[in-house]
């Protein structure tokens, strides 16, 4: 064996930060000393829209507050325009274009849009507090330089002017999608970039996901008279307007978003649930009678997965949510969704629980999905294959089972990139889906496995009891399943969530009484071992993992930890050994089961 030695030098690196947001201070006092309680900044809105359904074009006045509630002042601000991703030559075109596997529903779509199909937001002016403001438009971020430095505890006021464009259907939002409805309008206004403690946020627009600040919502719509709308927001009042328009006034208090679709042959259903929210249903009425079918049966099924979030996360908090035809698949906003109508009742209803888990993991928690987009897909997939698998009638003894075999898939494919790796950047859409929705929902399954179902339960509530509307991080929900267990569970963030190690644990040999079981992937896990004695009796152990210094409830027999540096691992059973098995349940997540398991011939 040949031996390498490592020459290690250890190098210190300052950092220093180079934004222009500076810590609060005064001509005649010391720098202010950062707050150490949470924070997050608050916007409110106030929006006058006016739609032209013949060119798809719309103009729009903004009047937004915002809130610094920072401890530090800020020089510039930053606006999302998510229509501008949809023009030839845009961030999102090329990458589409130039991506191994472009997802089907771009491809090249977006280079080919004319002038009058593509989507646009122009800013036409911006004024803060009175005064006008410098503004660069630079791809999908509006760039503004501000008059004054907004201090910390201090409310601005910015006054736009913009016009914009729908964009034809191409992705989550536009105008005329396959399935025939009017307009899709997601993330079609001047969105102000969330700012934390970890700066600001306005990523471009490539094709993943969104973050945002929360705030009040009031939205004045006036559109061609005959279109039917729904989406975010209370209806207050409807009003006649001018040349065969009306006005829809809507408030939504306390979201980070905010969707509207519309459509001249939309059905609107309302469902009212006992001792929940009232459900909206809006869908085309030329659908084939099949599908017709299918809207009406979901509505019960609707209100039967609203109790079951409810139940198993956290009580919804608003009066209402909607389900909308529209769209290019299925997507989530606040207080609605937006999902093609045309599937299977099957399809349906599994997109529908889906997005509707996401009102809780994604609007009401809000983690920032473009860095931890695995604590969004992965954590709604965990709790949507639970509520599909609680309504049909057929139960699956592994919900998760589908997540569990993609992940494995992803593992040994030697193409995967860790769960840190922001959403943009993953090389294959594949491998950014397998990573998001399976290792998510596998971290979250998994998870179980590690700290007991019961325990895995209360942390699901508590982390939405402690985290809802305040943007949880990943050690935020790992910290919450220590205090509901009081383990160490730091290793497991780390190893599954922040790297590509694999679990890889093997039954080495027996001998009689003795088995030696071996670790041969990097990443520790505590082990539930299944024995079947010679004399056809069988007995269940369990090994402690040391570094989690705690055991999970179990009825197993309970026998020494195992330190993870020692890779292998020997103990005597109480009798002659015929076979031994390895998790038997096969919620541990190892990446080569087949020698997870010995038998004596």
């Amino acid at each position: 064996m040949k031996k390498i030695l490592l020459s290690l030098s250890c190098i210190a690196l300052v950092f220093s930060c180079g934004a222009t947001e500076k810590p609060s201070q005064s001509n005649n006092s010391p720098i202010a000393k950062p707050k150490t309680e949470y924070w997050q900044q608050h916007v409110d809105y106030q929006m006058e829209i006016d739609m032209d359904v013949n060119t798809f074009q719309y103009k729009g006045k903004q009047k937004l507050v915002y809130t610094n509630n920072s401890p530090y002042v800020l020089n510039r601000v930053y606006y999302h325009l998510y229509f501008n991703a949809f023009q030839p030559g845009s961030e999102m075109d090329v990458r589409s274009r130039t991506i191994a596997d472009a997802d089907p529903r771009v491809g090249d779509r977006i280079s080919k849009l004319q002038p009058n199909e593509i989507g646009f937001i122009k800013v036409n002016s911006l004024k803060q507090n009175g005064t006008t403001i410098t503004h660069e438009t630079v791809g999908t971020v509006l760039e503004v330089k501000l008059a004054q430095p907004i201090q910390p505890g201090e409310k601005v006021t910015f006054d736009m002017d913009f016009d914009a464009q729908v964009p034809v259907q191409i992705r989550r939002s536009g105008r005329n999608n396959k399935e025939g409805v009017a307009l899709s309008m997601t993330q079609w206004y001047p969105k102000l970039a969330e700012y934390d403690d970890e700066g600001w946020h306005a990523d471009p627009y490539i094709g993943r996901e969104f973050h945002g600040v929360w705030g009040d919502f009031d939205v004045k719509l006036t559109i061609d008279k005959d279109y039917v709308v729904g989406g975010t927001g209370y209806l207050k009042n409807e009003t006649k307007a001018k040349g065969g328009k009306k006005t829809l006034h809507f408030e939504a208090p306390k979201v980070h978003d905010f969707t509207w679709a519309a459509d001249p042959d939309f059905i609107h259903d309302t469902y009212e649930m006992p001792n929940g929210p009232k459900l909206h249903f809006y869908y085309k009425k030329d659908l084939e009678p099949k599908y017709l079918e299918n809207w009406k049966k979901l509505q019960p099924d609707t209100a039967k997965l609203m109790d079951f979030f409810s139940e198993n996360i956290g009580e919804y908090p608003y009066d209402q949510y909607s389900v909308i035809q529209g769209g290019d698949g299925g997507m989530e906003y606040a207080m609605c969704t937006l999902i093609t109508g045309q599937r299977s009742y099957g399809s349906l209803l599994g997109v529908t629980a889906h997005e509707l888990a996401h009102t809780w993991f994604q609007f009401l928690l809000a983690t920032n999905e473009a860095k931890h987009e695995w604590m969004d897909e992965g954590f709604t997939s965990y709790i949507s294959n639970l509520a599909e698998n609680e309504l049909n009638e057929t139960k699956k003894d592994n919900p998760q089972a589908g997540s569990y075999r993609n992940y494995i898939g992803l593992a040994n494919s030697g193409y995967e990139q860790p769960l840190t790796t922001h959403a943009d950047r993953y090389a294959y859409n594949q491998v950014y889906g397998a990573a998001a929705y399976s290792k998510g929902a596998v971290f979250m399954a998994q998870l179980g496995y590690v700290i007991g179902e019961d325990n895995l339960k209360k942390t699901i509530k508590k982390y939405y009891d402690d985290f809802a509307f305040k943007h949880p991080k990943p050690m935020d929900f790992i910290r919450t399943a220590e205090r509901v267990t009081d383990f160490e569970l730091d290793w497991y963030l780390i190893d599954f969530g922040q790297t590509t190690n694999t679990i890889d644990y093997a039954v080495k040999s027996v001998e009689g009484k003795s088995i030696t079981l071996e670790r041969i992937g990097l990443m520790p896990m505590p082990i539930d071992l299944s024995v079947t004695y010679t004399d056809g009796s069988t007995e269940e152990f369990y090994i402690p993992l040391q570094m989690m210094r705690g055991e999970k409830p179990t009825s197993a027999t309970i026998i020494d930890d195992w330190a993870w540096a020692i890779p292998t691992y020997t103990f005597e059973a109480n009798k002659a050994v015929k076979s031994v098995e390895i998790d038997p349940s096969q919620m541990m997540a190892d990446v080569k089961r087949e020698n997870n398991s010995l038998t004596l011939e």
